[in-house]
C-alpha cells in the first residue's frame, strides 16, 4: 500500500496531532469523500496555513480540529488528549465577524469572557488591552453597525483570544476585506502571534497571505483532498509587507502556484 502523504513538522512535541483522517459525507445522490487518508502534525507555537483549491476540504479539516466535527476515520488529538466533543480551550474566526448587533465592540469581547466565567475586573483589562492591541482603542463603546468592516473583524479575533487560548483556529478570516484593510490585519495578526504564544491554524486561498505569515504551509490536492506538501517558511520576522517583493518570498509563492498549476487547479494562458 502506498503511504499517503504527510505535513510533519521538526522532531519534537506535538501540540495538534491529525492522524490519517478521512471524512466521507452522505448525500441524496451518494457519498462524497471531503478529505482521503489526512496526517498533520502541528508544533506548539507554530503558525500553520492550509491552502488548496475550493473544495478541498479545508474547512472541514477546520471543523474537525475544532472538534465541532468528527472525522469518519482517523483520530486528532490536541496536547494530547483526543478531541471527541467541541472544544473549549480555543479561540476561533470565522470569515464573517458574527457580533451581536446589540452589543458593544468591548461587550462583544467579553461576552467569550463571560462564557469561559473570568473575572470581571480581569476579562475588562484583557479585552481592553486586545482592542488597543489592534488600533480600537477610543472605539469600545461603539456598536458594530459603527464599524468599519475591518475594524468588526479586529473585535471578532479580539474576542477570540480575550479567554487566552492556546490554539487559534482561522478560516478566511480576511477574506471579504478590502486589499489595504486585509494587509492591516495581516500585520495586526503577525503582532499578536509573535506577543503571545500560541498556536495558529489559519485556511485560507491567499497564497501570498499564507507565506506571508506562516512558520510552514501546506498544500492540498482538489478534492478529496489530501496532502500534497508542506513548505517550511524561511524567512526572517518580524515580516514587512516590503518583503512580499523579496527574491525568496516569490519563490515560495511561485513553488505553491506550480503546485496548483500541475494539479490543473490554474491554466495560465499560452
Amino acid at each position: 500500500m502506498t503511504q499517503a502523504p504527510t505535513a510533519t513538522g521538526n522532531a519534537g512535541a506535538v501540540y495538534l496531532d491529525i492522524d490519517r483522517i478521512t471524512k466521507v459525507y452522505s448525500t441524496p445522490t451518494g457519498t462524497v469523500r471531503a478529505l482521503d487518508d489526512v496526517t498533520i502534525r502541528q508544533r506548539p507555537g507554530e503558525f500553520l496555513s492550509i491552502v488548496g483549491p475550493s473544495g478541498c476540504g479545508k474547512s472541514t479539516l477546520l471543523m474537525i480540529a475544532a472538534g465541532l466535527s468528527s472525522p469518519s476515520s482517523g483520530s486528532v488529538t490536541a496536547a494530547g488528549k483526543a478531541i471527541t466533543a467541541p472544544r473549549t480551550d480555543i479561540g476561533i474566526v470565522f470569515q464573517s465577524h458574527v457580533l451581536l448587533e446589540w452589543r458593544t465592540a468591548l461587550g462583544n469581547v467579553l461576552l467569550q469572557a463571560e462564557a469561559h466565567r473570568i473575572e470581571k475586573g480581569e476579562a475588562d483589562r484583557r479585552a481592553r488591552a486586545l482592542l488597543k492591541s489592534v488600533g480600537l482603542e477610543g472605539f469600545e463603546d461603539k456598536y458594530p453597525h459603527e464599524l468599519s468592516g475591518g475594524m468588526r473583524q479586529r473585535v471578532s479575533i479580539c474576542r477570540a483570544l480575550v479567554h487566552e487560548p492556546k490554539h487559534l483556529l482561522m478560516d478566511e478570516p480576511f477574506g471579504a476585506l478590502d486589499a489595504l484593510t486585509r494587509d492591516q490585519m495581516i500585520l495586526d495578526m503577525q503582532k499578536i502571534c509573535r506577543e503571545r504564544e500560541i498556536s495558529v491554524l489559519l485556511i485560507t486561498h491567499s497564497v501570498a497571505e499564507a507565506v506571508f505569515l506562516s512558520d510552514r504551509v501546506i498544500v492540498m490536492t482538489p478534492r478529496p483532498g489530501k496532502i500534497d506538501r508542506a513548505i517550511e517558511i524561511d524567512l526572517p520576522r518580524p515580516r514587512r509587507l516590503i518583503d512580499r517583493d523579496s527574491p525568496n518570498f516569490t519563490r515560495y509563492t511561485r513553488e505553491i502556484l506550480e503546485m496548483f498549476l500541475a494539479r490543473g487547479v490554474l491554466r495560465e494562458s499560452p
